[in-house]
């Protein structure tokens, strides 16, 4: 099985996702179906079919979860040395070389991408440039924009 690299972070959200789902939406989405149930005839029941579409969404996520969390490979950034480079879970600040714009990203996974908090996936171009940089690198990243070039004057692990 492929393992997912996660922060802690991510994982926290997930869990938090999934304790939701299964404590709270599920047993809401059972008594909405039980409720729909009680008024008859579940061929022409518009409530009814919208609840278990709800359960099909709902459990399909459950299993989605759960899979992440069972293949995930936590990586925790704080327990370890900061050597300079960038690696999975480190926070990069940049700056635009042609326009001296500062930029700070967080490399995550996947799932806790959310380019407005500053958190891009692993997989994304910017990230794949700068895995195993180090601070006082220049780097070159090919964006939809075009090439940018990028100092990077400080890796935390953070």
């Amino acid at each position: 099985m492929k393992q997912i690299p996660m922060t802690v972070r991510g994982a926290e959200q997930l869990r938090e996702e999934l304790d939701f789902l299964k404590n709270v939406r599920r047993p809401q989405i059972i008594a909405a179906i039980a409720e729909a149930r009680e008024h008859g005839d579940l061929k022409e029941n518009a409530e009814y079919h919208a609840a278990r579409e709800q359960q099909g969404f709902c459990e399909g996520r459950i299993q989605e979860i759960e899979g992440k969390l069972g293949s995930a490979q936590i990586i925790d950034v704080t327990k370890m040395q900061n050597n300079g480079k960038v690696i999975f879970g480190a926070t990069v600040t940049l700056t635009n070389v042609e326009t001296d714009e500062e930029v700070t990203y967080r490399i995550v996974g996947d799932d806790e991408a959310n380019i407005k908090e500053g958190l891009i996936s692993v997989n994304t171009p910017i990230a794949r440039g700068l895995v195993g940089k180090e601070v006082d690198d220049s780097v070159t990243i090919t964006t939809p924009g075009g090439k940018v070039e990028f100092d990077i004057i400080d890796v935390e692990y953070v």
